[in-house]
């Protein structure tokens, strides 16, 4: 029977069972995609990571969630170099930042790894992802009710719309976190058809406030079944949001911390650079640290 090494990664943290737990599986270069959808079923996080070879890249990586293959995905991503980095199979930066390529589903994507400030301290990982698409502009009316919402509960003149910066997403501009935390799925089903008939992959409320001071916007990210109800901290979907915020006149500097997860006990913090001028963004960077907390060989 062949084995497989595992790590579970806890991304966007530095203390372990904070931010956003993955699976990363090593050595999947023979797992075929029935099984890999299989496995992350097994594994029931938000996403699993399949590391295998690759002929464009250092490494290659599939993210999937419990019912379906996603091209891009941002926690997945820390976590997955952060198990590369635990099991020495990418060396550990000590002078100078590491630039890697992972390819993922559309292609690679470059990673920059930081030099650590100590030999214990967990690695800040980089990631640029694609340049950011605008799409479908929602009805109000249509959406806020699938979140127990109405339409007076998002920031005046503010629009609904699907953004995508590898992986599309619905983008929602609450009033403050008060209203985010109202927030909540009366009917999944309904939900889950209007993505279906719409075509994005999932949905991320947020607002202008910070969990804590040193935040600019914190976010709720809500699916459907058989996914997780409510993913804890979601890097491309920060992306998008950052993307959204910069080109409509949000944010007064690019540069900016998203906070997520706190409300759901993995309090997680991601680091966000949006390049270019707000009608041609070039590209949205995200940042943050992953803890190695499970270890193993999965039997399959």
């Amino acid at each position: 029977m062949p084995t497989y090494p595992f790590l579970l990664v806890d991304a966007f943290t530095e203390t372990a069972l904070g931010g956003n737990p993955c699976a990363v599986v090593l050595d999947a270069d023979d797992l075929t995609d029935e099984a890999m959808q299989r496995l992350a079923r097994e594994f029931n996080q938000s996403e699993t990571a399949f590391v295998r070879r690759s002929a464009v890249a250092e490494f290659g990586v599939r993210y999937f969630t419990p019912s379906e293959e996603i091209p891009l995905a941002g926690h997945p991503t820390i976590a997955t170099i952060t198990a590369l980095l635990h099991t020495g199979r990418l060396a550990r930066p000590t002078t100078e930042t590491t630039r890697l390529h992972l390819e993922l589903l559309h292609g690679p994507l470059l990673i920059e790894v930081e030099p650590s400030t100590t030999p214990t301290a967990p690695a800040q990982v980089r990631m640029t992802q694609r340049r950011p698409v605008f799409g479908q502009i929602h009805e109000a009316e249509t959406v806020l009710p699938l979140f127990g919402l109405s339409p007076a509960d998002i920031v005046e003149g503010s629009v609904i719309q699907t953004v995508s910066t590898g992986t599309p997403q619905l983008m929602v501009l609450l009033r403050d976190a008060a209203t985010l935390r109202r927030a909540y799925l009366p009917d999944p089903a309904a939900l889950e058809a209007y993505r279906r008939r719409t075509n994005f992959f999932s949905s991320h409320l947020f607002c202008l406030e910070g969990a804590t001071p040193a935040g600019t916007t914190f976010a709720r990210h809500l699916c459907t079944p058989p996914d997780v109800l409510e993913d804890p901290v979601t890097g491309s979907a920060t992306g998008g949001m950052a993307a959204y915020l910069w080109h409509y006149g949000y944010l007064p500097s690019p540069q900016f911390i998203a906070e997520q997860g706190h409300w759901l006990g993995r309090p997680g913090t991601v680091a966000v650079q949006v390049y270019g001028p707000r009608e041609a963004i070039e590209a949205v960077q995200i940042s943050g640290t992953g803890v190695v907390v499970v270890e193993g060989q999965l039997h399959f």
